[in-house]
């Protein structure tokens, strides 16, 4: 069972280098040159394994940031804001989906090695925990406070792969007196195994996750989608430095503008047939 807010990802940047258009490239504000670290605790994992048992790969979703200036004393977060997130496996950092899992994106992970000076996967975990699959010991372990992980496990019907997700249990619903429960919680990371070459998964989907039996699981997913012109309006207007700054007006990029962050949303959900359980420690 994960302590998953005592696990983290740490990593050394490679020094920072002056962009040929962009003044705060990254939202970056000191000087060229500089290299600092970065840590964020850990939300979820994801692990997946053949038809015989055996693990192909480890996937973990980091705890997310509004965007900001870094590192900055002053005027910190970006406006227009957007959410910093990033999914990362052992060996590469795959692409969190912008588009419903029906529609293909043409994404590409990264290695893990290369990208950074120097990184950090650190698991941590708790000693003694057990694997709760009867409603009693649930709602006892409920409202005793305990520590609990959920942990879902289904199988891809396209590839035969089988997904095992754990993650927090944030929140519990219960049913004392007629023996009933529901997790509703997350984030969650839930691979498109379309995108898995038989060593990466190239894209990733945000979801939370909800489940009131032992069978099944449903998930519903994030994407962003587009304001309506008026609320670009207000949702575009940059405060204080504006992250797309131009060094020379004169001097544009292709594409300048880039698009701004765009609002996320919950829709789609999958339900699948699942066995789940409730970890627990003291």
């Amino acid at each position: 069972m994960i302590n998953f807010p005592r696990s983290s990802f740490t990593w050394k940047a490679h020094p920072w280098q002056a962009d040929p258009y962009y003044k705060w490239t990254g939202g970056f504000v000191g000087e060229h040159g500089q290299a600092y670290h970065v840590r964020f605790t850990l939300e979820s994992r994801c692990l997946l394994r053949d038809r015989a048992g055996n693990e192909l790969a480890d996937l973990f979703m980091g705890a997310p940031c509004r965007s900001e200036y870094t590192i900055a004393s002053e005027n910190l977060f970006q406006v227009p804001s957007g959410e910093w997130r990033m999914a990362f496996s052992r060996s590469s950092i795959p692409v969190i989906a912008q588009w419903p899992s029906t529609e293909k994106e043409m994404v590409q992970a990264q290695p893990l090695a290369g990208a950074y000076q120097d990184y950090t996967i650190d698991i941590r975990s708790y000693e003694g925990a057990d694997a709760l699959t009867a409603v009693g010991a649930i709602v006892d372990s409920t409202l005793a406070c305990d520590a609990q992980n959920a942990r879902s496990v289904y199988i891809d019907e396209a590839s035969g792969i089988e997904v095992e997700l754990e993650y927090p249990v944030n929140v519990m619903n219960l049913n004392q007196a007629d023996g009933e429960f529901q997790v509703c919680t997350g984030p969650v990371l839930l691979p498109d195994l379309a995108t898995w070459d038989g060593s990466d998964v190239h894209r990733v989907f945000v979801a939370h996750a909800a489940f009131s039996r032992f069978d099944r699981v449903e998930f519903i997913l994030r994407r962003p989608v587009a304001a309506a012109p008026q609320e670009r309006q207000w949702l575009d207007a940059p405060r204080g430095r504006d992250r797309l700054q131009l060094i020379d007006p004169s001097n544009k990029p292709p594409g300048d503008p880039p698009s701004r962050p765009q609002p996320l949303v919950y829709n789609e959900t999958w339900d699948l047939s699942a066995q789940n359980a409730i970890l627990r420690a003291d």
